[in-house]
């Protein structure tokens, strides 16, 4: 717990620390307070990532030139891996932190647009003239000569029906012989198709002449 917290303030204070972190042990990283602050870790993170690989490329450089080269590579590595380390559990955390800001912001804005149109909603509502109340209208009194002129009319056409009554039976009936014999034809023009077909498969199954 104490090398992490040593860890953790050395970062926080923007300086570099040369404790190494185990590969076992997650980094301890201060919490983000403000989307600023979450900006500005990021931004610390590319500069020092980057002056990590470099001076990771320099170390290799200088350790070709002594006489324990593993185990100077060794170290250059342990110490590059670490600082990556540290700086990617800063970068997941400020990241997180962005992400969940922007979620609150937009349900924010999603609410008070809510209440605008609820709002504007009843405004609206409260300034609309009430709905004009329907009036009965008496129904007209249809004069007793023009009821009986339509019940003459509606007889006339009765009548006009049941004349007509058997000659739209004849042409039904009519329908249904012509249909019928339509179907018949049909039928015996499939059983002929049906006929040469077999008799062409017959012809086709038979051996050939010798």
């Amino acid at each position: 717990m104490k090398l992490l917290a040593l860890m953790a303030a050395a970062f926080a204070l923007g300086g570099c620390t040369t404790v190494l972190l185990p590969p076992n042990v997650t980094p301890v990283v201060a919490k983000t307070m403000s989307v600023p602050e979450a900006q500005r870790k990021l931004d610390r993170v590319k500069t020092e990532r980057a002056a990590a690989e470099a001076g990771y490329a320099a170390s290799e450089q200088l350790c070709y030139a002594r006489f324990f080269v593993n185990n100077c590579l060794d170290a250059a590595k342990e110490k590059r891996r670490s600082t990556l380390a540290m700086l990617r559990a800063v970068e997941v955390e400020a990241e997180l932190y962005e992400r969940k800001a922007a979620v609150e912001q937009r349900d924010r804005e999603v609410a008070r647009a809510i209440r605008e149109f609820e709002a504007e909603e009843a405004r609206l509502a409260a300034m609309a003239p009430p709905a004009p109340r329907e009036v009965a209208t008496p129904r007209p009194t249809v004069p007793k000569p023009a009821l009986a002129g339509r019940n003459a009319k509606r007889a006339a056409r009765q009548a006009e029906r049941a004349a007509e009554a058997p000659q739209d039976a004849a042409k039904r009936a009519a329908n249904v012989v012509e249909f019928e014999q339509r179907k018949r034809e049909s039928e015996e023009r499939q059983k002929e198709v049906a006929a040469k077909k077999a008799e062409k498969a017959a012809k086709a199954a038979q051996p050939p002449a010798k």
